[in-house]
């Protein structure tokens, strides 16, 4: 005779929310169903929890010893809370800004593409998300079914949006530095042909020197005085400065004209006036 011998249970409180399970049917009830999934506690699946529409009756799903995958919505003490609808992978309070997450393109726009990732609603990641570089269309970078590394830019829970950013997980673009061309340079000389240069340059300016010197001392005497003479005289008068003197000269002669003028004229009236004092008749 062989005996079985049944397999330890595990604690019903080790199980977390949202834990993938595989259960039997043992017992169904207008309500809902009990299953058998392997711990010290029942597992109780809720008509509403069988499918996301509407359930009339659990016999329309589930009959008994029929195995189901569920998942655990919540632990109590006496029992584990089942459902068959499969949990969303991130709630909202969840998803917080500069989480890296994995997703899979669902549908492409014209300005971006929209990523599952496993949120209540997909999250958008917007053309110039999507890459460092310009993007003409998001096809060029991906399409629909394409598995993607997101990171979460920016969470509104109130109108359930969710930006998402490719390019933030991407490593930055290398910068191009720029080779200076620096402009060939001309070779110098050697020391030895730039000293030999010199010394040509400093005994042609001293041959120059000494024939100028010889030159100056054979110069005759006289030639050196008239040359000074020549040197020292004044130069001649320009045509502007013989007019100005002549315009001068002229203002000083009708200038003296005038005075003689007016000093005729009144030795004139002087002489009337004494005429005329030695004529007038004595009066009584």
């Amino acid at each position: 005779m062989t005996t079985t011998v049944a397999e330890p249970l595990s604690p019903a409180s080790e199980l977390k929310p949202k834990t993938k399970l595989t259960g039997k049917v043992i017992k169904t009830t207008l309500a809902g169903a009990v299953l058998d999934i392997g711990t010290d506690l029942p597992g109780i699946l809720h008509i509403s929890q069988m499918a996301e529409t509407p359930v009339k009756r659990v016999e329309d799903v589930l009959q008994v010893g029929q195995e189901v995958t569920v998942w655990v919505r919540k632990t109590r003490a006496d029992r584990v809370e089942l459902t068959m609808i499969q949990p969303i992978g991130l709630e909202w309070r969840e998803i917080k800004p500069e989480m890296v997450l994995k997703g899979k393109v669902a549908r492409l726009e014209t300005y971006g593409a929209f990523v599952e990732i496993g949120a209540e609603r997909p999250g958008l990641v917007h053309i110039s998300e999507m890459a460092h570089g310009y993007v003409k269309t998001p096809g060029d970078i991906v399409k629909e079914g394409d598995e993607v590394e997101v990171m979460v830019l920016e969470v509104d829970r109130k109108k359930k949006q969710i930006r998402l950013s490719m390019k933030a997980v991407l490593p930055p673009p290398e910068e191009k530095k720029e080779e200076k061309v620096e402009a060939p340079r001309a070779e110098r000389p050697e020391r030895g042909e730039r000293g030999e240069r010199k010394e040509r340059a400093e005994r042609g300016e001293q041959g120059e020197r000494k024939r100028s010197g010889k030159k100056g001392n054979k110069q005759p005497r006289t030639e050196r005085i008239e040359s000074f003479s020549d040197a020292s005289a004044e130069t001649e008068p320009t045509a502007f400065e013989l007019a100005w003197r002549e315009a001068l000269e002229r203002a000083k002669a009708e200038k003296a004209a005038k005075g003689r003028k007016i000093k005729s004229e009144q030795r004139e009236q002087e002489e009337i006036f004494e005429r005329t004092l030695k004529n007038r008749v004595p009066t009584a």
